[in-house]
């Protein structure tokens, strides 16, 4: 019998936007097209047209023991090139962002390989070699995943960004890494903040029923609370409960 995956609970717009991200099968819509020099610009990891930094010889040169697992597992091409390893991390406003840090990190890992992602508070980086960072990073970028105004790139000072939003609608940030021009919103430093020698354009920002109807969130103030999806209320309530018990560690 064949094995349906199941990639989350709900009936809720929010919980089938969930279900369609995460799902590799379903290709994510693109938005947008911001180049191969661009991303490189953002990530600011490495000069646009600079060779790879390597970590390691190509794994055809090294030699390594007879493994099966080595047999199994095709490397990614950074892994096979020795590159070293690099990070892209978003930050989400709560305010109907069509994604947010655990969204995040659940959907890499169905989609991307080689990767290791993680969810902190407010926050999700995903670190991998650098080729294959730069290969994702354009489709975190380019998709629906993405929303130039309620998402950030971020690698340092980041908090505050869900706390509010600026009267055009931004995120909060307080290095000021972009800027809403024009009707659209333009990268003027990386994502460590150092100022780039071009504006990098990443799009106009989508409406609030664009962003309402594609968010991954659930937020009672803007309309998309969970309350409303009694599945998703049973779900929560299940894991709180088996959590609750655990740390209490019940004789029976």
């Amino acid at each position: 019998m064949a094995y349906t995956p199941q990639y989350g609970p709900g009936s809720s717009v929010v919980a089938e936007n969930r279900r369609k991200q995460m799902n590799p099968s379903i290709s994510l819509q693109k938005m947008r097209d911001v180049t191969d020099e661009d991303i490189v610009l953002i990530l600011g990891h490495r000069a646009p047209g600079q060779a790879y930094p390597t970590a390691h010889p190509p794994l055809a040169e090294q030699g390594e023991p007879d493994c099966p697992i080595r047999k199994i597992v095709t490397p990614t091409p950074g892994a096979a090139a020795g590159d070293r390893v690099r990070y892209i991390q978003f930050a989400d406003s709560m305010f109907n962002a069509p994604c947010q840090p655990y969204q995040r990190t659940y959907t890499e890992a169905y989609r991307f390989r080689g990767i290791d992602p993680g969810t902190l508070s407010g926050r999700q980086i995903v670190e991998c070699r650098e080729r294959d960072l730069e290969k994702y990073s354009q489709e975190l970028i380019n998709t629906n995943l993405f929303d130039p105004a309620l998402t950030g790139i971020r690698g340092a000072t980041v908090h505050g960004h869900s706390l509010r939003l600026a009267e055009d609608g931004m995120m909060f940030d307080m290095l000021q890494r972009c800027k809403l021009e024009g009707g659209v919103v333009n990268y003027v430093k990386n994502q460590i903040g150092e100022p780039l020698d071009k504006k990098v354009n990443v799009g106009k920002p989508q409406d609030a029923a664009w962003l309402k109807a594609n968010t991954t969130m659930f937020h009672s103030l803007v309309g998309t609370s969970y309350r409303s999806d009694e599945e998703y209320v049973e779900y929560i309530k299940r894991i709180h409960s088996l959590r609750t018990k655990y740390g209490f560690m019940p004789v029976e």
